[in-house]
């Protein structure tokens, strides 16, 4: 007699416990237990006939529903309790798998084959939680026997065969394919499973328009000399079909037999000028940048042995009384190329270039009050081996909303991961040799910012530029539901509608795999929108693209977005089917854009951006909605990620603006700054102009040479306000002031002549409110008008007079930046512009003795008096026989005013680092000499460096109390010495990043707001002459022996005072210890 346990004891549930149940035939158990909730059989079993290994129960051969029974299990020997087969443990010995979801039945046998009845046993059984049997409720005597146990379980419905796969989604690169199969259950769902099943599948690859890898160099040679150049462009396909242009005009292929190289054999002048490449495959076209080649007259010098001129800025004690600054003519040799020795090779680069540089220098003296200041001009210029150019890009990648540091990012060069920045934010970037655009790419390791795909202006000769790097913050996640159309705005600013909407049909989602997915979606679209004026420092790449003849061509943007789709709850990727752009029309109102308006893409590689689709009006019942009906979110992660997309306009009213920086105010032509980074942002038009109403529409930088920069940006010559622009200047993170424009704008100050200057109506950032920053200017872009002498010289330039406006001299109109440290001084005894590494030149009293590494070293002095005080470090060579006691140099800064402390200013003063000299041979510790202006006496020195100088010796004289000397340490020290150094292969880089350090008082911040009493190395105390008396400073200029003298009698007279108010003091002090 067996027990089986059946889904039809939920009947028994039901039933008074006093009326009979109904049982299946041989099955009659003496006790049937029941519960609502877990309905459960319990059996006294009883003699009956016993059924062989296999053979199904009687009772189960006319089940209503199809079944078929499961193997046996057997996972528990008896013993203890008794026998327990749990529906949980079987599957977990044996698999999940092994045992349907919900059994419709559970049968129990000894391993005996015995039922419980037969051995008169009492058992539970419950289908849902397996059999058990307990000791405890056995006859008296009897023990639980070895059971096993098998379970009822509905026959699945089985799928038909898979059908073939079908075509490849899309018309070329990755897609996917599906297949299906067929459930033939009536009720078409109780088959287990997908029907549908997705497979990646590539067709051929997708065409990519050429980009160049490599661009031709400008070239120097003589008459009948040989010259290559060379253009290499990447793409899909690969280019093979190259043309070359001389001035412009397409040289002849059979001519010159060129293919990517352009060989010209037995120069003549009349080859001379411009040349560029531009290289072709399926998609489209490139154009390389411009390469000039000189070709040199039979005994024409290439490089002039009588240098130009190069006018520096002596100091003030070195010119007479009352007549202004004082120059001197120090000269220099320009920075152009000589022809190579060979001048015939083949090869792309010419290994031996040389370049027009410093042959010889010569030693003057300047007579200066009361002292002789030694100079070194340049003699003779000659060809020489040029300097490695070695373009470095330095900055921060700081969010755009809080300005926090976006630290530990990873640095994408293209595809190609090149570092993280560090802890603040910071990074270095050397240039890639022959790059004409610096692609670099900054992703977020918390994945709260947007990819920051930035395109870095750099010194195409070599300099060093700094950059602040705006990141902005990814939207905050909405969840969407797969399974329903979603709508997602773009554009949210108060008091504004949205400029378009991005809609997400039902089931449009896919994995990477290409399948569907239908879970819950976190989505994040962030929306870059140009209505908003400080979004534009965020905005990806510098919104060009190349156009069908292969050039470089602006846009004009309606607004930016970023799509970051995950499955909810996880940081799994998805994609999207078709999707729609819709965007409002009455956001745009410039005349033809509508027409014009497409939707892009970025390429992370190039930085540029490619058209994606055109737009299509939506129909009559909303004829102002346009929508984009074409995938945007392609099927293939690895090869399309591509998550930034672009509503723009192609411009083609477009120009070129000039702008100069200089040292300070003068607008001195040979005191220009390099290395400033000039930006211009398209603002919206001023009112009275029928346009659109976004406050920006593209943006441009540009990096000032020794002839300033060219900065594109969109114009009109009929409607001189129809575009107007905002116009800054930074250098290093520190910002520079344009001209002033109040009461009303000089020409003479501005730079541009009238009557060109009310056209373009200059008005400096501050000229309606005094309040506000002068940090920029703005101007209305007008065009000049062809025939107009007035405005043929700049500084606006027709798109097509890029040369004339890079060549313009600086007697031709342009606008100014000056630099705001106009308190700040420096002379080197042997002349290098920092913006011009070819500049340097080696001699013992050089400043910089290593022109691929540059030391700067800063020292931090605080001053306690009622106003901001000039500071200079005298440095002469220290330690060297050949140079001690000869001048490097002299630095003056001014001391800026703690904000927090009004009483309380600090100056940051560069000094001569010590180390080895130009020889290699032997190191010089430099005397570092600080003198404040003004009556001002010693203090407090630092306890760390007055140590560290104590123990390493010879110590500096520090007779004279209102001076610190020292012989500057070898060793980097650090913020907590009140010395900032830093190395760099820039020059100008270093000095900024030192400064910031030292302004910030640690090694390893940035700041521009002084902080006074954090590490500084000595302080001084000053106090307001009497009037009518010359300053300490203009004294010890004067007469530094009467000065000293002067100072030691006023010490004196002071330490005797005091010993009389403290002496009895001291005498009861003496004895009360005694």
């Amino acid at each position: 007699m067996g027990m089986i346990m059946t889904a039809r004891c939920t009947e028994a549930a039901h039933r008074s416990p006093h009326q009979p149940a109904s049982f299946p035939p041989l099955l009659t158990p003496s006790i049937v237990t029941t519960s609502p909730e877990e309905p459960t059989a319990t059996a006294w079993g009883f003699e009956g006939p016993s059924l062989r290994p296999g053979q199904p129960s009687p009772a189960l051969e006319d089940w209503e529903e199809a079944s078929e029974w499961t193997s046996w299990f057997n996972v528990d020997h008896p013993g203890g309790d008794g026998d327990f087969e749990s529906l949980a443990a079987i599957r977990f010995y044996y698999g999940p798998a092994r045992v349907c979801p919900r059994p419709l039945a559970l049968e129990a046998r000894t391993t005996d084959w015995a039922l419980p009845s037969t051995v008169g046993e009492r058992v539970h059984l419950n289908p849902t939680r397996g059999f058990w049997c307990l000791n405890r409720e056995q006859p008296r005597g009897r023990r639980c026997s070895n059971y096993h146990v098998r379970f009822r379980c509905p026959l699945e419905a089985t799928w038909g065969a898979w059908g073939p796969w079908g075509p490849c989604s899309g018309s070329c690169g990755p897609g996917r394919r599906l297949r299906r199969r067929r459930c033939p259950s009536p009720a078409g769902d109780a088959c287990p499973g997908r029907p549908v099943e997705a497979q990646k599948c590539i067709r051929p690859t997708c065409p990519e328009k050429p980009y160049l890898v490599k661009h031709p160099e400008s070239r120097v040679r003589e008459a009948g000399q040989n010259v290559t150049f060379c253009c290499k462009a990447s793409g899909t396909p690969m280019p093979k079909k190259y043309s070359w242009f001389h001035n412009g005009t397409l040289l002849d292929r059979r001519e010159h037999r060129y293919g990517a190289h352009l060989e010209l054999r037995g120069l003549r002048p009349d080859q001379a000028g411009t040349y560029h490449c531009k290289a072709w495959n399926d998609a489209g076209a490139v154009r390389s940048g411009t390469a000039r080649l000189t070709v040199l007259a039979p005994g024409q010098p290439a490089c002039n042995p009588q240098p130009q001129e190069h006018l520096i800025k002596l100091p003030e004690d070195c010119g007479q009384p009352g007549s202004g600054p004082t120059y001197l003519d120090v000269g220099l040799c320009p920075d152009t190329l000589c022809p190579s020795p060979a001048g015939s090779s083949p090869r792309c680069g010419d290994a031996g270039s040389r370049c027009c540089s410093v042959r010889r220098l010569e030693s003057r003296e300047i007579h200066c009050s009361n002292y002789v200041l030694p100079v070194k001009v340049v003699a003779e210029c000659g060809c020489q081996k040029c300097l490695p150019p070695r373009g470095l890009v330095r900055g921060r990648v700081l969010a755009s909303d809080s300005g926090e540091p976006l630290s530990f990012a990873q640095i994408l060069l293209g595809q190609e991961p090149i570092g993280f920045t560090s802890y603040q934010g910071d990074f270095t970037i050397e240039v890639p040799p022959s790059a004409q655009r610096l692609v670099v790419t900054f992703v977020d390791p918390s994945g709260e910012f947007m990819d920051t795909v930035s395109v870095l202006p750099f010194d195409l000769r070599g300099g060093g530029v700094y950059h602040d790097v705006k990141a902005m913050r990814k939207k905050a996640p909405v969840i969407l539901d797969a399974s329903e159309s979603n709508t997602i705005p773009l554009g949210e600013l108060e008091d504004e509608a949205p400029l378009g909407e991005l809609v997400l049909p039902a089931g449009t989602f896919r994995r990477a795999d290409g399948e569907p997915y239908t879970g819950p979606v976190e989505a994040r679209v962030t929306f870059v929108d140009p209505r908003d004026l400080t979004s534009a420092a965020a905005a990806p790449s510098d919104l060009r693209f190349v156009d069908s003849d292969g050039e470089l061509a602006p846009l004009r943007t309606y607004g930016m977005f970023s799509v970051d789709l995950r499955a909810a709850g996880s940081a799994e990727q998805l994609q999207t089917g078709p999707v729609a752009v819709r965007v409002n029309t009455g956001q745009i109102r410039m005349a033809g854009h509508v027409e014009a308006l497409k939707l892009w893409s970025l390429n992370p590689d190039t930085g540029l951006w490619e058209e994606e689709s055109g737009f299509q009006r939506e129909g009559a019942a909303a004829p102002r909605v346009r929508r984009e009906e074409r995938v945007f979110l392609v099927g293939n992660v690895e090869i399309r990620e591509r998550r930034l997309f672009n509503l723009d306009v192609p411009e083609r009213r477009r120009c070129f603006v000039k702008v100069r920086a200089y040292a300070n105010d003068k607008f001195t032509p040979s005191e220009q700054v390099e290395g400033v980074v000039v930006t211009l942002v398209n603002l919206e038009p001023a009112p009275g102009f029928s346009a659109n109403p976004r406050a920006w529409g593209r943006f441009d930088s540009a990096v000032t040479g020794p002839n300033g920069a060219c900065i594109p940006a969109f114009c009109d010559a009929d409607r001189p306000d129809a575009y107007t622009a905002l116009v800054t200047a930074t250098l290093g993170g520190e910002e520079l002031e344009p001209a002033p424009s109040q009461p009303s704008p000089l020409a003479a100050t501005v730079g541009v002549a009238q009557p060109y200057l009310d056209r373009l109506g200059y008005r400096r950032t501050d000229h309606d409110d005094p309040a506000l920053k002068r940090n920029g200017f703005r101007i209305n872009l007008a065009k000049p008008r062809p025939g107009d002498a007035a405005e043929a010289n700049g500084p606006v330039y027709p798109w097509r007079s890029l040369r004339e406006c890079q060549d313009a001299p600086v007697t031709a109109s342009h606008f100014r930046f000056a630099r705001v440290e106009a308190d700040k001084y420096e002379y080197n005894v042997v002349p290098f512009r920092e913006g011009a590494p070819a500049s340097w030149t080696g001699d013992l009293l050089a400043w910089w003795p290593n022109p691929q590494e540059f030391r700067a070293c800063f020292l931090k002095v605080q001053i306690q008096g009622p106003q901001e005080y000039m500071v200079r470090a005298h440095n002469a060579g220290g330690s060297h026989p050949r140079t001690q006691g000869q001048l490097y140099g002299l630095r003056d800064a001014r001391s800026v005013r703690d904000p927090e402390r009004p009483s309380m200013s600090a100056a940051c003063v560069e000094f001569k680092c010590s180390g080895m000299l130009f020889d290699q041979r032997q190191v010089d510790r430099t005397l570092v000499t600080i003198m404040p202006q003004g009556s001002c006496r010693r203090a407090a020195v630092n306890g760390l460096l007055r140590d560290y100088l104590a123990r390493h010796p010879p110590s500096a004289p520090a007779d004279d109390p209102a001076a610190f000397s020292m012989l500057a340490p070898l060793d980097p020290l650090g913020h907590n010495y009140g010395v900032y150094t830093v190395t760099d292969q820039s020059p100008r880089l270093a000095k900024e990043i030192a400064i910031g350090r030292c302004f910030d008082g640690s090694s390893d911040g940035f700041s521009r707001e002084m902080k006074a009493d954090a590490g500084t190395a000595v302080t001084f105390q000053c106090r307001e002459p009497p009037a009518g008396r010359p300053s300490l400073f203009q004294r010890l200029l004067e007469s530094p022996a009467t000065a000293l003298g002067d100072i030691r009698r006023e010490m004196g007279e002071a330490a005797r005072a005091q010993a009389q108010a403290t002496g009895p003091l001291r005498t009861r002090r003496g004895r009360a210890r005694q």
